[in-house]
């Protein structure tokens, strides 16, 4: 827009209106631009220091948490350290601490064989019993430290359980007698896979328990087949578990009831969930209140053949009678238990050695029938080792059995490989009895 010679000043005036007003439309709309800009820069410089403050933070965050995470790795490592070190504590002393308790075993066993007056059978019972339950709480608590090490190994295998119910059934009648209870087992052909000590201490912990909590009518052992997994079964009559306490009873020290007249200390089902978790075997409960429990343990079956040993019977008792059985032991206590056991209860002819060397003088030109060995003797001295050097000086296969207080899986397998039993301490006389009429048999 121009402004003409000629026009009139009040055209002018208003020409010269709209042209200003243009131009200060113009500037507003600059000032605007400028000032949305400038606005946008602010916000981008305050944001810029948001975020450096933000990663500051961050950061120190990350420090802590590392710090954590190093103290978290240091506390860590050091309690590990310390179960091992209680690990191998107890492996260390468990020898040491069975192997009185074994002695003292093998003598009150020998002595109950002997004539005694009602007060004397009284005193031998009750210290049987306190035995017992010193024993019990051994191994309770070894095998606690063992399934809760890290490098626990177990040797599966084939377990047939008949003999594992005939086993279970000679030890367990005396209690359920005392107690005016049925102890049944069902016969059984089934063979299952897992770890034969280890399934025998489920075994052991569930029937133990299905007696105790038992006061009237009885306990009932058997295998149910469902496609391929055997179910051990172990129902009673007791007093049952209530729902709000199914889960807790695995837990340690855990008991039904307030009764201190019912032995144990509450470990045994925590041994049953901690061994079947290791193991891979299912654990199922059902109970209803004053009307008993089942147990079930979910076990793989093993088809196919499968050598089972002959059961000792009266017949196969004459076996040991004369048999000469060769002892390496280098403990002088357990060793006179062992001839004492040996020579006046079963009836055979007892050599006691303390090693190797001694063994081997011992045996001369006539080699011994059984081989009967601690694993641990002196100087680094094994029983396997003298189980193998006394094999190769009689130029034959020795039946022979290891006896250890030491839950090593090495040991386990070295002793499959040379098809030796292996027996943990402190042995029953039945059962020493049971093994070395199914090797000489």
């Amino acid at each position: 827009m121009m402004l003409r010679e000629g026009d009139p000043p009040l055209r002018q005036i208003e020409k010269l209106q709209r042209i200003n007003s243009v131009l200060i439309n113009r500037i507003d709309r600059l000032e605007e631009t400028r000032g949305s800009a400038w606005s946008m820069f602010q916000a981008a410089v305050a944001l810029e220091q948001e975020v450096l403050a933000r990663t500051r933070q961050l950061e120190q965050a990350m420090a802590d948490l590392s710090q954590r995470n190093r103290e978290l790795a240091v506390a860590r490592a050091a309690a590990e350290e310390a179960n091992r070190s209680k690990t191998r504590f107890l492996r260390a002393a468990s020898h040491d601490l069975v192997q009185p308790l074994s002695a003292a075993r093998l003598f009150l066993s020998a002595l109950t064989d002997t004539p005694m007056d009602e007060q004397q059978k009284e005193l031998t019972e009750r210290l049987s019993g306190a035995f017992e339950s010193v024993e019990q709480l051994m191994h309770a608590v070894l095998d606690i430290s063992r399934l809760d090490s890290q490098r626990i190994e177990f040797h599966r295998q084939p377990v047939p359980l008949g003999e594992l119910f005939r086993r279970l059934a000679a030890e367990f009648a005396p209690m359920a007698e005392a107690k005016g209870l049925r102890l049944s087992f069902v016969p059984t052909t089934a063979v299952v896979e897992s770890d034969p000590v280890f399934l025998r201490r489920i075994a052991q912990n569930l029937v133990s328990n299905a007696i105790k909590y038992t006061n009237r009518g009885g306990v009932v052992v058997g295998v149910r087949r469902s496609g391929e997994t055997g179910w051990l079964c172990v129902f009673d009559t007791g007093v049952g578990i209530p729902a709000v306490d199914r889960n807790r009873i695995f837990d340690e020290f855990q008991r039904l009831g307030n009764d201190a007249g019912t032995p144990g200390m509450g470990l045994g089902l925590s041994i049953v969930r901690r061994a079947c978790n290791k193991l891979g075997h299912r654990i199922s409960l059902s109970s209803e209140a004053m009307r008993g429990t089942l147990f079930r343990i979910a076990l793989p079956l093993v088809h196919g053949d499968y050598e089972r040993h002959p059961q000792p019977n009266t017949a196969t008792n004459q076996l040991l009678r004369g048999r000469v059985a060769l002892v390496v032991e280098n403990d002088l206590a357990v060793r006179r238990g062992y001839e004492m056991i040996l020579s006046e209860t079963l009836g055979m002819v007892a050599r006691v050695t303390g090693g190797t060397a001694e063994a081997l003088a011992t045996m001369g030109d006539e080699p011994p029938d059984i081989v009967i060995a601690d694993y641990n003797l002196e100087g680094g001295d094994t029983g396997l080792a003298a189980i193998a050097a006394l094999r190769n000086e009689a130029g034959r296969y020795l039946p022979a059995m290891v006896v250890t207080a030491h839950r090593d899986p090495e040991i386990a397998r070295r002793c499959t490989e040379m098809k030796i039993p292996l027996v943990e301490k402190p042995v029953r006389p039945s059962e020493l009895s049971e093994i070395l009429i199914r090797l000489l048999s």
